[in-house]
């Protein structure tokens, strides 16, 4: 596998647009960040203000620099609005290997398809493009819409890493881990936009 950082790497279809997310980009996701407070309950980074989605953008800039997550801006083709974002991180390019995480979408996108698309696009990407073996999920053991996410798209249960990380309000979270194989990606694509979220 040979993941870029330095690459552009821009993905869509008809449906979203996923570009490399950037600075200017904190006055197109505040709406969708502040409108729920409750939106990352299970994530350990916070943006439900306007300072808290800027240290996460900024972070994020600063993480592709330094080679270690590639955060994407998701943007809703049908709808022309930006949605949330989306990462490839923990890359392993010796090991064939990555996850897709730090996912977040406004609640109005939640169930629309929209991560559905997101996710074939990823995936196709990974696997057909940089040749990946396995790609990885985690979540948050307590966050259930999350976790039936990734099994409606063929992410296969692989165990729980208890304790694993510190929560923003003190709470050490169990979680969950799930993968596609690469074989398993060759099945699952034929069929994969066929499905209805809703």
């Amino acid at each position: 596998m040979n993941f870029s950082f330095d690459e552009e790497i821009i993905l869509e279809n008809s449906f979203v647009l996923l570009r490399p997310i950037n600075k200017t980009d904190l006055d197109h996701l505040l709406p969708v960040a502040t409108k729920d407070e409750d939106l990352l309950q299970f994530s350990p980074a916070q943006i439900c203000t306007r300072e808290l989605l800027k240290t996460y953008i900024d972070t994020a800039v600063e993480n592709k620099i330094n080679k270690n997550r590639y955060a994407f801006t998701v943007f809703d083709k049908t709808g022309n609005r930006f949605a949330g974002s989306t990462s490839f991180l923990n890359i392993s390019n010796p090991d064939d290997r990555l996850e897709i995480g730090s996912t977040w979408y406004g609640k109005e996108f939640q169930k629309t398809g929209l991560n559905r698309n997101c996710k074939y696009l990823l995936l196709q990407y990974a696997f057909d493009t940089l040749e990946a073996e396995r790609v990885e999920f985690k979540t948050d053991e307590r966050n259930l819409a999350s976790r039936n996410a990734i099994e409606k798209i063929g992410g296969q249960f692989e165990g729980i890493l208890r304790r694993h990380t510190l929560m923003s309000d003190g709470f050490r979270r169990n979680t969950i881990c799930y993968s596609i194989l690469k074989p398993e990606w060759a099945a699952l694509k034929k069929h994969f936009l066929e499905h209805n979220e809703k």
